[in-house]
């Protein structure tokens, strides 16, 4: 896995000029695999596939911001979810600190979601 994610990070400095973009670009790849196995238990798909995750930057010092909604204010997992994002973003050696923002504008609607996700629950 380590020569293969080694792999992946030199061919996504291949895409940039700057190192530094490159370095980013590749973690921030990296970090949306790992929210990508979080999973509304409710929705039999993955939050980023929703369109949950409306932001993800990260700084020169490898510290993540993310804006990110639920599907209802009144969703039941409000409380647990944005940890569990959080806890996948921190997962990546790479990252030094996460900050998950919940946000509620604009509102999510189905026209988020990635073709996937509109597929894997027959709403395409």
């Amino acid at each position: 896995m380590f020569k293969l994610s080694r792999l992946m990070k030199a061919e996504k400095a291949e895409q940039f000029d700057d190192e530094n973009i490159a370095r980013r670009a590749w973690l921030k790849d990296e970090i949306i695999a790992a929210i990508r196995q979080v999973y509304d238990p409710e929705i039999p798909v993955n939050v980023y596939d929703l369109g949950l995750i409306y932001r993800l930057d990260i700084d020169e010092n490898n510290n993540v911001d993310i804006d990110m909604t639920l599907t209802s204010p009144a969703c039941p997992v409000a409380g647990s979810l944005p940890g569990l994002v959080e806890t996948a973003a921190r997962s990546k050696v790479e990252v030094n600190d996460v900050n998950v923002n919940l946000v509620w504008d604009p509102p999510w609607g189905k026209e988020r979601m990635s073709e996937e996700a509109l597929l894997a629950l027959d709403m395409y």
